[in-house]
């Protein structure tokens, strides 16, 4: 019985992970700061879900929670570090300095909080999969994000010298890079996303990648050629393209 632990699994692409895999019958371990919605996938799905309330940049919880799933069930088969925060943000505006501290906590410490517990325990159980859920803004930063643009950035160079270290043993790293999916992360966004997908679909796609133990999958494909060619373009260029672009919207984040 597959056995997978999952991070911001209360909303979106944490949420459809956590239906297709409980779907297929696997034993789950579920983590988010939202306690109600976690016991709602709980319900849900009797017998299949160990919820876990907590924050990713807690460390120590991460630390007890990895301990007590490995307790119960083993060395999980899958851990996918999902939880991530997006914002808009300036650096010029002092305000908003603790939410780039937040946006990159969250989305690239709470990465490698979330791996730490469980790498022992996979290499003795003969491997796995560590699979981080990054983003197409690691490609290239997009103007109002330098957090997100950031903290996406650090996890997929993160991911990569992970995998690097792993190579010998039989526990793969996969780097997810999601374009627009739907989800309430998205739904503040005022512009135009390119080949929106819903979360269900995404979920499919992310679980067939998982699967194959891809070191790298930009879902949907379609984005893959995007990044492919913004990677080439000249800051010259690049900078007259994407300097106008519409922005996320400023907000404060939840501390």
């Amino acid at each position: 019985m597959l056995k997978v632990f999952i991070t911001g699994a209360s909303s979106g692409i944490g949420w459809a992970l956590a239906e297709y895999y409980a779907a297929q019958g696997a034993q789950l371990g579920l983590s988010a700061r939202r306690a109600d919605l976690l016991q709602r996938l709980a319900a849900s799905w009797p017998g299949q879900v160990i919820c876990y309330p907590l924050d990713v940049t807690d460390a120590a919880a991460l630390r007890a929670a990895g301990d007590d799933f490995i307790a119960r069930l083993g060395a999980p088969d899958i851990v996918i570090a999902n939880a991530g925060v997006s914002v808009g943000t300036l650096t010029e505006c002092a305000d908003d300095l603790e939410a780039i501290r937040r946006v990159m906590d969250v989305n690239f410490f709470g990465m490698a909080a979330t791996f730490s517990p469980f790498i022992a325990a996979m290499r003795q159980a003969g491997g796995g999969r560590l699979v981080g859920i990054a983003s197409l803004a690691g490609i290239r930063g997009l103007p109002g994000a330098e957090a997100y643009s950031a903290s996406k950035a650090a996890a997929i160079s993160y991911l990569e010298s992970l995998r690097l270290e792993l190579r010998a043993s039989a526990i793969k790293v996969v780097t997810i890079c999601p374009g627009y999916i739907r989800t309430p992360m998205t739904e503040g966004n005022p512009f135009p996303m390119p080949f929106l997908m819903p979360a269900d679909v995404a979920a499919r796609r992310f679980a067939r990648a998982i699967a194959r133990g891809s070191s790298y999958s930009v879902i949907p494909w379609q984005m893959g050629v995007v990044a492919k060619l913004l990677r080439l373009l000249p800051n010259s260029l690049y900078d007259r393209l994407f300097a106008a672009a519409p922005r996320k919207p400023r907000r404060a984040l939840p501390p």
